[in-house]
């Protein structure tokens, strides 16, 4: 056996299904082996994609993505994919083949230093020196990845490595690494800290995070929201971890989220955040969210406790843990009033949108998908006008909202959903993403093709970034620069070069047929939406 035996067999010791990448010389003996695996290789057509691909898949069963590149660009396209689910903490092996040992720093041909470029954007990384070591290092690797606040783990192997004899390969049983000891258990006094809050105050709301999906706690948040009768909202990654219907769910928070869940957080007296950073996007001026308030702060990374805002009773834990050791404990409380208070915001707050003749109206299409999807579809939101539109109008029944929220990385979508398909045959999955966005990934239509990945794509088309259009409208005064999207290809011709069917709405008469066809069609599909160029978020 050789080192990139090894490497499959450890990749099978974890349940591995598929690996996403992009073969080069570096890494052909790693391609090479895998053959005789029955993990199959999925060739993307960039290799930024292949770890969009990996996040998707992960995401959607709640286990972790593969992918596996050459050295030199190979290795170096990778990084924004790996920044992407380093920002959201998506579990991640990242496997990149790499020159000859004693070739390293001698500027060879597609040599890059990458355990040190991606320094900032890793759990951990190694670099493989020795064969005998590779069954350690992806059990540590996967350890990593998977455990305390998740994340992607790169694993570096010159090729003269995979090439190695190994002298017997022993895939180990545990693992144990001294300075590595994630808490995933509260501690007992800061849980009866925060039961006693929960006693005193009249206006708690939880504000749940993608921490609450990563650590597959949205049944134990909602029996813990129903047995108290408290309100949640949610950042971006957090939507999906409560329905969108539920009595108790008020939306969104941050710059682009609900007025209503805006509010809720404004007027609270005790916040719960749980699984969350108390980052911009979702609160902008968190000194002021928290004045005249207790604030809670949950999450499995110390770190970010007191990291943007120091709370009254931070609580180290993983999600899950914490909502079953809260259910253990007894008391009372009753907020009907401040409930109440809230559904009526709802009511009255919901921002009114301006219609706009003649094109699809976004808002209106969005809930009209969502309506219309199986209960337990998946919905992945690219990045843009299109991601704020998305996370403001679909309806989550039982399924996974998908996006890249902590980096922002618009072309996230369509691998992001053929990962998921390729982990959820069954299940629908609908990539939905601007006309830019699209010009960044929609190569990948190919991946699909080729593998049978039958995702379907919508594309929300008005011929602008529209995203930055918008920021230079309210902060240029409509002095655009380089947003202007001219030159953009036909989308029916490029539906019928990857052989899809194709579907054009060009406002919202025909939405309801168009949808159904679009959502009933047993292939991959790809449907283009004409949007207003001017139509804002709001």
């Amino acid at each position: 056996m050789i080192g990139a035996d090894a490497m499959v067999k450890c990749l099978e010791a974890e349940g591995v299904k598929a690996v996403f990448g992009y073969p080069g010389v570096a890494i052909c003996p790693f391609y090479n082996s895998i053959l005789d695996s029955k993990i199959e290789s999925i060739l993307v057509r960039t290799e930024q994609n292949a770890a969009h691909a990996a996040s998707g898949l992960a995401r959607v069963t709640g286990g972790i993505g593969v992918c596996a590149v050459t050295s030199g660009p190979g290795a170096t396209n990778l990084i924004t994919g790996i920044a992407t689910a380093f920002a959201d903490s998506i579990p991640m092996i990242c496997i990149t083949g790499q020159v000859n040992s004693e070739l390293l720093g001698s500027d060879v041909f597609q040599e890059a230093d990458i355990t040190g470029a991606v320094e900032s954007f890793v759990k951990y990384s190694y670099l493989v020196k020795d064969v005998e070591d590779i069954p350690r290092v992806f059990k540590e690797a996967f350890y990593i990845a998977t455990t305390g606040r998740k994340g992607p783990v790169l694993i570096d192997v010159p090729i003269d490595v995979q090439n190695a004899h190994i002298s017997g390969f022993q895939y180990p049983d545990q693992v144990s690494l001294r300075t590595y000891k994630p808490t995933v258990k509260g501690h007992t006094q800061q849980i009866k800290k925060v039961i006693k809050e929960l006693t005193q105050v009249k206006r708690p709301i939880i504000c749940a995070g993608g921490g609450v999906a990563l650590s597959k706690a949205e049944k134990e948040l909602i029996r813990f929201a129903e047995k108290n009768q408290i309100p949640v909202v949610t950042t971006m990654m957090g939507i999906g971890v409560m329905p969108t219907k539920h009595p108790l769910y008020f939306g969104m928070v941050g710059n682009n989220g609900k007025p209503y869940a805006n509010r809720a957080m404004n007027e609270a007296d005790l916040i719960i955040m749980i699984g969350a950073r108390v980052a911009d996007r979702a609160i902008s001026q968190p000194d002021l969210i928290v004045d005249n308030k207790t604030l809670i702060h949950i999450d499995v990374d110390p770190a970010e406790i007191g990291k943007n805002v120091g709370p009254n009773i931070p609580l180290v834990g993983d999600a899950k843990h914490i909502f079953a050791e809260l259910e253990k404990q007894e008391y009372q409380c009753n907020y009907t009033e401040w409930v109440e208070t809230l559904k009526e915001y709802r009511k009255t707050m919901e921002p009114k949108r301006e219609e706009h003749k003649g094109f699809v109206d976004p808002a209106e299409f969005i809930t009209k998908l969502s309506e219309k999807m199986e209960d337990h579809g998946v919905y992945v939101a690219d990045v843009g006008q299109n991601q704020i539109w998305s996370c403001g109008y679909h309806i989550v029944k039982k399924g996974h909202f998908l996006t890249s929220g902590g980096m922002g990385t618009m072309g996230y979508s369509i691998p992001a959903a053929m990962g998921a398909k390729y982990a959820l045959p069954d299940r629908q999955v609908v990539a939905v993403c601007g006309d830019g966005s699209f010009q960044m990934s929609f190569m990948e239509l190919a991946t699909m093709r080729q593998h049978g990945i039958n995702s379907k794509v919508i594309v929300l088309k008005n011929n602008y970034l529209g995203m930055v259009r918008e920021y230079q409208h309210y902060t240029y005064k409509d002095n655009y620069s380089v947003v202007d999207l001219s030159g953009s290809p036909d989308l029916e011709m490029i539906a019928k070069a990857y052989d899809m069917p194709f579907i054009r709405l060009t406002d919202m008469k025909k939405a309801d047929a168009a949808i159904d066809e679009f959502l009933n069609c047993k292939q991959a599909c790809l449907m283009e939406c004409l949007i207003d160029p001017m139509d804002l978020v709001k």
